[in-house]
């Protein structure tokens, strides 16, 4: 590919599958599945639109729009929408990538796919996030479908960006249909769907704490550090919570907010943090809440990792590449037990080398990493829960949404597991590598339905 533009989100993205694949007996067994990756490593199509809006004053603005549709062997395509000065095609193919094998890992029938626009909504007033949401929707609206793409929200795309959307592409395709999720509640979307990333990301290191502890353990009594202060963190820290942990950070791109107390993060507080968001505003607004500002340090610019002290278990929540190679080590330094990727790819592949050189050396006594692509795909998953509502014309209870996220996010670590015990052998007292696991399982899965539908032979 070296006659393609530098791509370094997507080439990362690769290159961490690729060399997992290779590490493991999974070649030796099926060496077809060579020429699978190299089919699946490009996208289906790729599309890209102008979407040009008027602002306040009256001004035509334009922006770059962007659909990744990777790969629909499974099913249509799904994955989010992100609206951000940050989109361009490298990014985006990295997400629709790790979306295909994700969306796999929930063992529903959804292909993999991202896109978005490089529109920053910081500094817009609603009446142009909501004029540049219906443009969007007019140049997207004729590649997508129920059963052919159905995108979602992310970064910058919240339900309310959803709803514009979905009224523009219905009055454009003269239809009603579930192309969307994330949808209202009274017109289409799914209970638990706000909640469900965090909550799955949860229940997934539930499992790795179970499985570690031989069932002796659970979130009771853990101190967890989360970045991130969006969606994925604040349920995350509240199920966490729940379930008896203490948080000790949050934070946004402004800086990192860090317990001194010992009762943590509290519920009020998230919710506080979840009300400063609706409004767009920082952390940095805490620091002058004569209710809040006592039981924080705000840490101006920073990340929480090498600042949060003690800490069991981590949770990166906020976007990619944000635990580097260092700061990996710190975490160990600090007692960390487990990590597992709120946000796609949150961590670099220097840190997950940290992680997986510290797993295979100190065995049971290591930290333990899981990859976004198993550990967060509880979004992903009720999204799809969501469509399937939508084919019916049914609305589920939220505590028949969240049993069947529970048990989805049960399967996918099973999964992982099973599937590095098979190949990729550890060590006596070693944790099977949930990494190596997460990747293969996804993998094979849309490999073979490729394979079946001769796509490759």
């Amino acid at each position: 590919m070296s006659n393609l533009p530098s791509e370094p989100e997507f080439e990362q993205a690769y290159k961490e599958l690729a060399s997992t694949l290779e590490n493991s007996s999974l070649f030796e067994k099926h060496p077809e599945y060579k020429k699978a990756l190299q089919v699946a490593a490009i996208p289906e199509r790729v599309i890209q639109f102008r979407v040009t809006w008027e602002d306040d004053k009256g001004q035509v603005q334009v922006n770059r729009g962007f659909r990744v549709q990777y790969n629909s062997a499974l099913g249509p395509y799904k994955g989010g929408l992100r609206f951000h000065p940050s989109v361009n095609l490298s990014i985006l193919k990295f997400l629709g990538f790790e979306q295909c094998f994700k969306n796999a890992l929930t063992g529903l029938s959804m292909g993999g796919g991202k896109g978005g626009a490089d529109f920053d909504p910081k500094g817009k007033s609603d009446n142009e996030i909501r004029k540049f949401s219906v443009a969007f929707m007019r140049g997207l609206a004729k590649h997508i479908g129920a059963d052919t793409d159905v995108p979602a929200g992310d970064i910058g795309v919240s339900p309310r960006e959803i709803g514009w959307m979905f009224g523009a592409y219905r009055a454009e395709q003269n239809k009603w249909e579930g192309v969307l999720t994330g949808k209202g509640g009274n017109w289409g979307g799914s209970l638990i769907r706000p909640e469900a990333t965090g909550f799955g990301l949860v229940y997934y290191v539930q499992h790795m704490i179970q499985y570690a502890s031989g069932g002796q353990e659970s979130f009771k009594g853990k101190r967890v550090a989360i970045s991130g202060s969006g969606n994925v963190a604040q349920y995350a820290a509240l199920k966490a919570i729940e379930l008896g942990a203490t948080i000790i950070s949050l934070s946004d791109s402004k800086g990192a907010l860090i317990a001194t107390d010992e009762k943590g993060i509290t519920p009020d507080l998230v919710n506080y943090i979840a009300d400063l968001k609706v409004k767009r505003k920082q952390l940095t607004e805490l620091a002058h809440s004569s209710e809040y500002k006592d039981k924080f340090n705000y840490i101006d610019g920073a990340r929480p990792w090498v600042h949060c002290g003690k800490v069991d278990v981590v949770l990166p929540s906020a976007t990619q590449n944000e635990v580097s190679g260092e700061e990996a080590e710190k975490l160990i330094e600090a007692g960390a037990k487990f990590i597992a990727e709120g946000s796609n790819m949150g961590c670099t592949q220097d840190a997950i080398s940290v992680f997986e050189k510290h797993r295979k050396e100190k065995k049971g006594e290591a930290i333990w990493y899981a990859p976004g692509k198993a550990a967060n795909a509880g979004g992903v998953a009720v999204s799809g829960l969501e469509m399937a509502q939508n084919s019916a014309r049914l609305k589920w209870t939220s505590e028949e949404v969240d049993e069947k996220l529970k048990g989805i996010m049960a399967n996918c670590f099973e999964n992982c597991l099973a599937t590095a015990k098979e190949y990729v052998p550890s060590a006596e007292g070693e944790f099977p590598s949930l990494v190596a696991g997460g990747n293969i399982a996804g993998f094979s899965k849309v490999a073979a339905a490729m394979k079946d539908q001769g796509d490759w032979w």
